[in-house]
Formats: structure tokens, C-alpha cells, sequence
């Protein structure tokens, strides 16, 4: 019997305009690992909400078809029933958090479904262990960083054990330590235990290679399901963008095997070693030293928070016009806090920070929002208007600013354009975060700093957002991304500073800083490991690929 079975499921929300989900017919087996992936706003999470129940009977909106759990139809199972065979962890983790500690939390649905005392215990410890939390079981939720709070509403989900586990970006707000942490734990869970999980990510590079099925869904409908070998090649012969950056660049330069590990695509290149020749091929990056008035001037930054917790210590650090750099580091590395330091959302505890030669201890955010452009992690801080169009004419009317046609230029380049009217509330997670940024970025600030922009993009729309941020950075703008997406950073940052407990661990051109690393490095920059050196873009991994095709067919001429 499978695990999961839909039969022409059809959904609408209420007040839409078009259906959410097309006649799906899909059948699960039970232990299956299934990715799914598409564009924002496909109908991947309300997929997933049909699975858990949610739709329509939290959601509302107009249904047809049915899903069944293990045979049985899930509009005829009672609540208490399903949660302890489906289990969901969903894209936002503070729409699933309702106590204020996390013990409370974890141990919340274990007391609603009515164990004992002594198992409550045994899995809150089991589970706090597996995901690094041992710590935090007595920290006040709303003080713990995004990522923390990601691992507590997981925790909560796998603390009552459920049979099928449904995972709605569960490490977008995880450093990459963590993220493989949490993935090859989900991966063993279904291997050793059976359980049958269904993956909804972005950063495909993290999680293609697990499943053992992927799903291509576009527009409401499943576009494509097979193995990960077959839709990889599906999507580069069709030009899709759901495909991991190494499987992309083998097929996209013509090689017929395509790799979905670092491991298999180190092994197809083996035939071409030794090469000598392109050791030097690697672009160096030199760091251009600007003689611009610095804009942002950090000097002895210390900051504690009233619980006593020192988020920031000793940081010193200038920004100057035409920087992008990227902040990276694990989770409650201080990251947030340095950036909220710059907009002066926190003031500091000793030292100063000065913004175009203005101390941000004797000003406050509205003084400085017509310098420095600020996007938090939460796109929902941003949206109170009816209307997308009306969010950010609202911006750009509160500042005093010309639109000049920007507004419709970003709505279209961020592909909002058709969203205009509608209100952002009733948009999908990665389209809220989207029109967030517009908002932020129709003010054409000096300074722009982002906090996980690329949370709930696709691969189309973070090379969207990066050539836009280049766009700017050609402006002469300063740009501060915190991000866990090394990816997104070796294609479009030109810095790297990395923190760790509250200070400034390293900064430095991200040739230097993405090269080597174990965690920090992306696909590429770990293919061409002591083969080539300085490669960490497409275009750069594509260029050696292309030279050492090149260098075969010179050989076999030659002989």
C-alpha cells in the first residue's frame, strides 16, 4: 500500500484566480525520499499542505480529488490521527512556534497527543541531541537566531515520530555545516528507519543527489518525475533551471555522463589528468583599494543583549562604494546583529559606528534609511498594504522619490509584474520575499544590506537578483548580503567575511576565501580541488571543462 496516494486533486485559494493545483495524480511508496522542486509560486508547498491536511480545511478555497494516507482518505481522518503519521515542517519556522522555550516547545505536541512523562523526556532528549539543541532547551524563543528556531520547529515535528515527514525548506536559514547536518540526518531516518519523506528545497546542490525521486512541478502540474540521473538531463536538455550547478555545467559543456556527486564528477575527469597546463587558468582576484569617502566605519564594536548573551565583539570593519560583500558564518555568529548595527536597529555597547561620517548612536532608523536599504529575514515585517504595486509606491512616496518607471522595472525583473494588484499577503513565501526586496530596493540605497535575500528563490531568480546587485554595485552602492548560500555567493559576491562567535573571523576575495574550504566552498570550487586552482564561478568551471575537452580531442588528433 503506498504511503501517499492523490487522485486528480484539484485546489484553489479562496479569492484566486486560477487553481494552485492541477488534476495531480501521484503515488508515494512507502519509504520513499522525494525532492520537490519548481519555480515560486508552482504549487510546491500547497502540494504539500494537501498531504498534511491543511488544505482546505485551514486554508479554505475550493478542492477536488482526494488524498488518501496508507488507503485512508485524509478528510476522513481525524487531526489527532494524522499528526502522528504526517509530519510537517513548514518554510516560515515562526508560523510553527507557540511556546516561548524550547523544551516546552519540543515536548508541546508529545503532551497534546498524551505520552507518558518518562517517553516525553526520552524523545525531547533524543531528538534535541540529533540536532544540536542540548543547549538551548531552556532559551527563550524569540531571543534564538532563524536557523536556531528552524532546528526547533524540526525537532518538535520529529519528536512525535510521524511515518511520513514533509520538510518545506527546512535549511534555508542554515549555515552549510548545519544544513549538511540536517539533511544527512533526514537521509538516515529514511534509510534506517523507513521513513518516507517528502524534501521541498531550493539549493538543489545540498540535496539532489539523496532522493531517490524528484518532481518538476510548473504552473500547478507535475511537469516531470524520475529518478535524479534522468531529470538532470531532462532539465539541461530543456533549459530548466532545477538542476544542481555540477550536474548543469557537465551537461551544459558536453559531457554524456553527468554527475550528482563532487565524488562521481571528480572520477570523470580522472581520464584528462595530468594538466599541467591549466594549473594557472584560475582568474586571480585583486582586491581594488578605493580612494571613495568610506561609508560605513565600525571601529571596536561590542554589543550584549539584555540577556546577558555578547553577540558582537571587537569588530572593526570599513565599507567603501562599489563593495559587495558577503557575510557568512554559522548560526548566532553575529551576523544579523552586525548588519542591524549599520541600519541602527541596535546600538552599541562600547565602540562606534559611523555611517557617512554620522554616528549611529545619536541617530535613529528613519534618520538613516534614506542612506542604507535594509531587508530582514521575515519578508511578512514588510508587507502591510493591499497591494503589491501599493508597497512600494508607498516607499518611494514616504521618501520623497521619483519612481521613473523603477517600480514596474523591478516588478518585472523580479517576475511580480502579474502579482501588481494582489494583495502580498496571499502570495507564496518566496514570491512575499521578492516584493520585500523591491520595497527595499526601490529607494535606491548607498548602502544595502540583506538578510537571506535568496531564501524561497530558484536558481533563475537568485542569477536575477545577483545581476541586479551588480547592476547597483556598478553604481557605486555598498552591499552587505548575509546568506548561507555559498553557491550564490561564489557567483556573485566580490568579498567574504567570515564570523564565528560574535567577531570578524577572516574577510577576503572569495577566490581566496571559497578555495579549499570543506563546508564553505560551492560545487565547483570543490570539483577542480588540487586540480585547478581559484575556480569557484560557472563560467570559470565551464572554461576548464571546455579546454580540457579540447586538450583530448588535441591528443587524439595528434596521434
Amino acid at each position: 500500500m503506498a504511503a501517499v496516494k492523490i487522485q486528480d486533486l484539484v485546489y484553489c485559494y479562496p479569492g484566486g484566480e486560477k487553481p494552485a493545483l492541477v488534476r495531480i495524480n501521484l503515488e508515494i511508496p512507502e519509504g520513499q525520499f522525494v525532492l520537490l522542486v519548481g519555480g515560486s509560486g508552482c504549487g510546491k508547498s500547497t502540494l504539500v499542505r494537501a498531504i498534511a491536511g491543511l488544505v482546505p480545511e485551514f486554508y479554505g478555497g475550493n478542492y477536488g480529488g482526494k488524498v488518501c494516507i496508507h488507503g485512508h482518505d485524509i478528510r476522513q481522518t481525524d487531526r489527532q490521527s494524522l499528526v502522528q503519521q504526517v509530519g510537517m515542517v513548514f518554510q516560515d519556522p515562526e508560523s510553527q512556534l507557540v511556546m516561548t522555550g524550547v523544551e516546552q516547545e519540543v515536548a508541546f505536541g508529545l503532551e497534546n497527543l498524551g505520552l507518558e512523562n518518562s517517553l516525553m523526556k526520552r524523545r525531547v532528549m533524543e531528538v534535541t541531541n540529533a540536532l544540536a539543541l542540548s543547549g538551548f532547551l531552556h532559551s527563550f524563543i524569540p531571543e534564538l537566531s532563524g536557523g536556531q528556531k528552524q532546528k526547533v520547529a524540526l525537532a518538535s515535528v520529529l519528536a512525535m515520530q510521524p511515518g511520513i515527514l514533509i520538510l518545506d525548506e527546512p535549511t534555508s536559514q542554515l549555515d552549510p555545516v548545519a544544513g549538511e547536518e540536517i539533511l544527512t540526518m533526514i537521509r538516515r531516518l529514511n534509510e534506517e528507519n523507513g521513513i518516507t519523506v517528502i524534501l521541498v528545497e531550493q539549493r538543489l546542490e545540498r540535496c539532489f543527489h539523496l532522493a531517490d525521486r524528484v518532481l518538476v512541478m510548473e504552473d500547478g502540474c507535475i511537469l516531470k518525475d524520475g529518478n535524479p540521473g534522468a531529470v538532470a538531463r531532462w532539465a539541461v536538455n530543456n533549459k530548466s533551471p532545477f538542476v544542481p550547478p555540477l550536474a548543469g555545467l557537465f551537461a551544459g559543456t558536453g559531457f554524456h555522463d553527468v554527475p550528482l556527486t563532487v565524488k562521481r564528477g571528480r572520477e570523470i575527469l580522472k581520464p584528462y589528468y595530468p594538466v599541467p597546463d591549466l594549473k594557472r587558468t584560475g582568474k586571480e582576484f585583486k582586491q581594488t583599494v578605493s580612494n571613495d569617502r568610506c561609508l560605513v566605519d565600525i571601529q571596536n564594536l561590542w554589543f550584549t543583549y539584555q540577556n546577558g548573551t555578547e553577540a558582537l565583539k571587537k569588530v572593526d570593519l570599513k565599507i567603501y562604494p562599489g563593495e559587495f560583500t558577503v557575510i557568512m558564518g554559522a548560526n548566532a555568529a553575529g551576523k544579523t546583529t552586525l548588519i542591524k548595527q549599520i541600519i541602527g536597529l541596535l546600538k552599541p555597547s562600547r565602540g562606534r559606528v559611523t555611517v557617512e561620517g554620522r554616528e549611529t548612536q545619536k541617530l535613529s532608523v528613519e534618520e538613516l534609511v534614506s542612506t542604507v536599504g535594509y531587508l530582514s529575514q521575515n519578508p511578512n515585517d514588510y508587507l502591510c498594504l493591499p497591494t503589491v504595486q501599493e508597497e512600494l509606491s508607498f516607499t518611494v512616496k514616504n521618501m520623497g522619490l521619483p519612481d521613473n518607471g523603477l517600480s514596474h522595472t523591478l516588478l518585472s525583473r523580479l517576475s511580480l509584474d502579474q502579482y501588481a494588484k494582489v494583495n502580498p499577503r496571499d502570495l507564496s513565501a518566496g514570491e512575499r520575499q521578492r516584493v520585500a526586496l523591491a520595497s527595499v530596493l526601490v529607494a535606491r540605497p548607498k548602502i544595502l544590506l540583506l538578510d537571506e535575500p535568496t531564501r524561497g528563490l530558484d536558481y533563475r531568480l537568485k542569477a536575477e537578483l545577483g545581476n541586479m546587485l551588480r547592476e547597483l554595485q556598478a553604481q557605486g552602492a555598498a552591499i552587505m548580503v548575509v546568506t548561507h548560500d555559498v553557491e550564490f555567493a561564489a557567483e556573485y559576491a566580490r568579498d567574504i567575511l567570515l564570523m564565528a562567535e560574535g567577531t570578524v573571523i577572516a574577510r577576503g576575495n572569495k577566490y581566496e576565501m571559497l578555495s579549499g574550504s570543506t563546508f564553505y566552498s560551492p560545487q565547483i570550487s570543490k570539483l577542480f580541488n588540487n586540480i585547478v586552482n581559484n575556480v569557484v564561478t560557472l563560467e570559470q568551471g565551464r572554461e576548464v571543462l571546455l579546454r580540457l575537452l579540447q586538450q583530448k580531442q588535441n591528443k587524439a588528433i595528434s596521434v
